[in-house]
């Protein structure tokens, strides 16, 4: 039966190329591989039944999208994934802010697993954080309305946004300040939100890039700024932003959330 569903849902979706909402992974027009589809369904099967068996309602998720090694990093890009029932049974849901490609422009999705694997992933593996029952409850109803998970939410696309600026937003910080916004109810704007976080000692990642990297990216990308961090650290090539891997690392310190697992 598995493998019937399977092949129905590659012959739906064969003939469709690569979506032009982007995060964490490149910006090349092409058309998916059969291969890749299959990969990526068979992912999302394997993360819901785990993410049923943990018995979990709320879970922070994240694909390999890109090879992002050279910086010391695993992950690419992560969603707020929720579980609800349809029809009697258990469905899983991820919101996750993208990037409109080749823009400075972004907005927010609601998909299900199988979208948010359907991608020509560097590595067909998913990181999954349980974050801590006090958490699970909150960030659940927030999830589930369309008005509050948008509250925080700017169009205003920067891939390595500063994580204390409100000029810009990328993905990952959409998630981690919607988090805020779900747990502190004296949170109403992007401010409040970032000095919960900076209360709570989330620590972004420093990426270390030299100058004709950083003149390179700000050229040829539109959504590539470095106008919104420090002076003093731009012009020393320290360039502080949101990964998955120093989100990751935060909720376990925090006691918001379990060690990272990742399902392959």
């Amino acid at each position: 039966m598995r493998c019937r569903h399977l092949a129905a849902a590659l012959a739906l979706v064969a003939t469709l190329c690569a979506t032009p909402a982007q995060a964490g992974r490149t910006c090349e027009a092409r058309p998916l591989t059969v291969q890749a589809l299959q990969q990526g369904l068979e992912l999302a099967e394997r993360t819901a039944r785990w993410l049923d068996a943990s018995g979990a309602q709320v879970a922070v998720i994240a694909r390999v999208g890109q090879d992002l090694s050279r910086y010391g990093l695993r992950y690419s890009h992560l969603g707020l994934a929720y579980r609800e029932m349809r029809d009697g049974q258990p469905v899983w849901r991820v919101v996750h802010k993208l990037n409109q490609c080749g823009s400075d422009r972004a907005a927010l999705y609601r998909q299900g697993l199988g979208e948010f694997f359907l991608d020509d992933l560097h590595a067909h593996e998913a990181g999954i954080v349980l974050l801590a029952p006090q958490v699970q409850a909150p960030l659940q109803a927030l999830l589930r309305d369309d008005r509050r998970v948008a509250a925080l939410h700017v169009p205003a696309y920067n891939m390595v946004a500063y994580p204390w600026s409100v000029r810009y937003q990328q993905s990952n910080q959409w998630a981690i300040e919607t988090l805020a916004l779900a747990l502190e109810p004296q949170v109403r704007q992007r401010e409040q939100a970032q000095a919960w976080l900076r209360l709570r000692d989330y620590r972004p990642t420093t990426l270390r890039l030299g100058a004709l990297t950083r003149l390179g990216g700000r050229l040829t990308s539109a959504n590539v700024a470095f106008d919104d961090h420090p002076g003093e650290k731009r012009f020393a090539g320290r360039i502080e932003t949101v990964t998955v891997d120093s989100v990751f690392g935060w909720l376990e310190r925090s006691g918001l959330g379990q060690p990272a697992q990742v399902v392959r």
